[in-house]
């Protein structure tokens, strides 16, 4: 190669050079990773825009809720929304009923789903993946597939020639939850009790404790990240579930959440118009709680996610 190819070589290679060196610095590490965080930034927007636009209605007068052009932060936020809604004795009563419909939910499948977990990951014996897995395929089946089995047990329940009127109550839809919620309850926490070590259970043995007194005071707090997630899916699944609800609730003193928001009714008992403003702060008092607790308690949630993926 003659020196005028050469020296032209090396020209052309030092902005390559001087390229690859300041792509290296925190400026250019910036500038290269710039298209991603656009991207995540237009996900964020898209994905929070809903419940900004609730959480800003909720703020705004009802004489602003429909001005053009639109206004995106109010101009005079106000509290009226949510005195009114907190005053709603129709909203009051749903927002009872959902908390001791989805309690109920959560209690009834943390224990049950506990103690069947115990014997599912602790105990062999025939049959047992074959049990866990049909209880894996009922999450697969969608609740409308069920709805007409349920609806005819509900309104036509006996035992022996006792009639029982589940039909209409709030006992229909903790029986009804608990076929969905029960099944993911017992396969996470079956997980959980598989992974902890039997060097524990069997020391608790030697020392004379029962296998009742092993599940409580051995194996049942070191499973608390599962309680936690478990237990926080189906209290948001309990919350917010509105086929059933729909399908099981004739009156409106047994309406939860869900039902209460689609027949929203301001405190002027108008039928023919819709308060908007109440709706959105109702929107928000149901929904704000639920978020706060699943950041709260994030780090279990996402430990009870992943447990059993890695053996070791």
């Amino acid at each position: 190669m003659s020196t005028v190819a050469k020296r032209a070589a090396r020209l052309e290679a030092r902005p390559r050079a001087f390229l690859r060196q300041w792509l290296r610095t925190p400026i250019g590490r910036f500038v290269r990773r710039l298209p991603f965080y656009l991207v995540v930034l237009l996900i964020f927007i898209y994905a929070l825009f809903p419940f900004y636009w609730a959480f800003k209605s909720a703020f705004t007068p009802d004489g602003d809720l429909f001005k053009t052009p639109v206004e995106y932060v109010p101009a005079h936020p106000t509290l009226h929304q949510f005195r009114e809604v907190l005053s709603n004795h129709f909203f009051l009563r749903a927002l009872l009923n959902s908390t001791i419909v989805a309690g109920s939910v959560t209690l009834l499948a943390l224990v049950v789903g506990s103690l069947a977990a115990f014997a599912l990951g602790r105990f062999r014996f025939r049959g047992r993946n074959a049990m866990l897995y049909l209880m894996l395929s009922m999450t697969i089946f969608p609740q409308i597939a069920i709805l007409g089995a349920l609806f005819t047990m509900f309104t036509s329940f006996h035992v022996w020639v006792i009639h029982l009127h589940l039909y209409d109550t709030l006992y229909a839809l903790i029986f009804s939850y608990m076929i969905f919620t029960l099944p993911l309850t017992i396969w996470v926490l079956t997980s959980f009790m598989r992974a902890l070590p039997r060097d524990l259970e069997e020391a608790a043995y030697i020392d004379g404790a029962s296998p009742l007194q092993v599940f409580w005071k051995v194996l049942l707090p070191l499973v608390a990240p599962g309680l936690v997630t478990t237990g926080l899916l189906a209290f948001i699944a309990a919350w917010n579930e509105f086929l059933y609800a729909l399908s099981f609730e004739q009156s409106s003193r047994h309406y939860t959440v869900p039902l209460a928001l689609v027949n929203f009714v301001g405190k002027s008992g108008s039928t023919f118009e819709t308060p908007w403003g109440q709706l959105m702060a109702a929107t928000v008092i149901v929904t704000v709680p639920l978020i706060v607790l699943t950041l709260a308690l994030q780090r279990r949630i996402l430990a009870g996610l992943t447990a059993g993926a890695v053996k070791g």
